[in-house]
């Protein structure tokens, strides 16, 4: 297993300008650097509303920071995600760089099987091995087989969530940004996810993560990143 960083941050810093209030401005953090190796899982520390998921959000490219770098190894190369163009943070994401989060995004129609199948079938894998791997994936999640040709929509928090952690690592993402995978899971579940990032981990992801549950923290954590170092002062 290469030691190269997957992900590479520096100089990152983030400043929100509240347009409807006469330009206001809310700085979060600034000059924060990190780097993420094969086989790690770097937690974000820190106290509620110290940037954590800021930092989360702008690594994925969801936020864009006000100066500094995100690079993700990608293909060999490390691409930029601050100053990539769309088309090349969509290729990064649907191939490199994964987002587990709490929230499933539901679509209409499209029923858990056929959501969960979609990462292999957009990068090719032929569809049979694709409802293979999606079906025992969600067995090993406890999902009811009378679910999957359902859409999530009408299902539980917790289930949802499932779908939603089915759906991420259904795909060897070689990163793996983790927002809290397991809020809404029952002990069983949340063990369940546990040996999942292990898994990813011993098979050489890189993983950032926000994990208010210390027991969980504990459990897959190489190392704690403290997020309140680089907070600005409002």
């Amino acid at each position: 297993m290469s030691n190269q960083p997957l992900i590479v941050v520096e100089g990152l810093a983030k400043t929100f300008i509240l347009h409807n209030a006469e330009g206001a401005t809310i700085p979060v953090f600034d000059g924060l650097g990190l780097e993420v190796s094969p086989g790690e899982c770097v937690v974000l520390a820190g106290e509620s509303g110290v940037g954590k998921s800021t930092l989360m959000r702008s690594i994925y490219g969801n936020y864009l920071p006000t100066h500094g770098a995100v690079r993700v190894l990608h293909d060999g190369a490390y691409v930029d995600i601050t100053g990539a163009p769309p088309h090349q943070v969509l290729d990064v994401r649907r191939r490199t760089l994964g987002y587990v989060s709490q929230f499933l995004r539901v679509i209409p129609r499209i029923s858990t099987l056929q959501l969960v199948m979609e990462p292999l079938l957009e990068n090719g894998v032929d569809p049979i091995e694709a409802q293979e791997r999606a079906e025992k994936l969600l067995g090993a999640l406890r999902l009811p087989k009378a679910h999957w040709d359902l859409p999530p929509a009408t299902f539980s928090g917790g289930e949802q969530q499932r779908v939603n952690i089915a759906r991420s690592f259904i795909r060897n993402y070689p990163v793996l940004l983790l927002d809290e995978p397991t809020a809404s899971l029952d002990a069983e579940n949340r063990a369940i996810v546990v040996q999942l990032i292990k898994q990813a981990l011993d098979e050489g992801a890189a993983m950032i993560g926000i994990f208010h549950d210390h027991d969980v923290r504990d459990a897959v954590a190489t190392s704690l990143f403290n997020v309140s170092e680089f907070k600005v002062a409002a």
